[in-house]
């Protein structure tokens, strides 16, 4: 059914490109028998949309990978500057909130570890759900840096500061992942950060570790433990799976990208505010001045170049 619908999609995407392809040539014939330049500008618009919307079926055409159609499951981990890097790392996480809000994507935050000490986070982790999630978030894998004068420094003194983001496939039902009972234990606990007076008195948080491999889970978004559960589950088999394929094919690559220190020269991307402004890809060499508008969502450009350029077999 899913392939159905994806296909039912695909078609009548093209029908509609067809038939605005065809309203265009009509208002061409029409503008040259009655001469009216007028219509020039209505069909400029009209091909820019419709180049865009190519753009966009071409693009997708490139993320064929066995799981880049799946939900992504995102982890977001502060590296090398405490205080300053979990600050970064809910910089992080709002940069793809706003991707995900922008690109109609949805998001359920299953696990957020707030950083009592300056309002920053310890760690997060998002399952963002939608066509191709994974085959777009799969380019933000790596380290994140950040060069900024630092809110938390009276001496006003230039930071860097470290985050890793970790990204996985969810893995659908379909897929055999076998997890024995005795081979995981599960410990709950209360729930940290916002979320009222329910926090404080019901251990409803979830924490799962898989003996064999070391995994360790936690899901604290629901108040019900059952579903805390269900969602703790989900990401385990997820990352049982990756863990699995990993060790049998033995590329690092394939789902997760190569493991790096989170710490300086391991970084894809870094962020500079100071003592200018600029976000550069180390992959690609693409470079942006405008930073604001990149930390409020805007990556996509980002993310379709590096997938572009392994999609044409180019290293890093």
């Amino acid at each position: 059914m899913q392939e159905l619908s994806e296909a039912k999609e695909k078609v009548e995407t093209i029908n509609n490109l067809s038939s605005k392809i065809e309203d265009i040539k009509v208002l061409i014939k029409l503008g040259e028998e009655e001469s009216d330049s007028s219509v020039i500008g209505e069909i400029e618009e009209e091909l820019k949309i419709i180049n865009n919307e190519i753009g966009n079926i071409e693009f997708k055409s490139i993320l064929k990978g066995e799981h880049d159609k799946s939900n992504a499951i995102v982890s977001i981990h502060p590296g090398a500057g405490g205080t300053e890097s979990c600050d970064w790392a809910s910089m992080l996480l709002r940069m793809y909130l706003r991707w995900a809000e922008n690109n109609d994507f949805k998001v359920d935050i299953l696990d957020l570890l707030p950083d009592e000490e300056a309002g920053g986070i310890k760690d997060a982790t998002l399952n963002i759900i939608g066509g191709h999630a994974y085959g777009y978030l799969k380019a933000e894998i790596g380290v994140h840096r950040l060069v900024r004068i630092s809110p938390f420094d009276a001496s006003g003194r230039r930071h860097t500061s470290f985050v890793s983001v970790a990204v996985i496939p969810e893995i659908e039902d379909n897929i055999l992942v076998e997890i024995n009972d005795e081979d995981i234990r599960i410990d709950t606990f209360r729930a940290s950060g916002a979320g009222g007076q329910h926090v404080n008195v019901t251990d409803s948080a979830i924490r799962i570790t898989h003996f064999p491999t070391g995994i360790v889970v936690t899901c604290q978004n629901e108040r019900s433990q059952y579903k805390n559960k269900m969602s703790a589950m989900k990401v385990l088999r997820s990352k049982l799976y990756e863990f699995y394929e990993r060790e049998k094919k033995e590329e690092i690559k394939e789902l997760v990208g190569e493991k790096k220190d989170i710490a300086w020269g391991s970084q894809i991307r870094s962020y500079v505010f100071h003592p200018y402004t600029l976000i550069k890809d180390h992959r690609t060499n693409i470079e942006r001045g405008d930073g604001q508008r990149v930390l409020d969502g805007d990556i996509m450009g980002f993310m379709k170049a590096y997938l572009q350029m392994m999609a044409m077999g180019k290293k890093e």
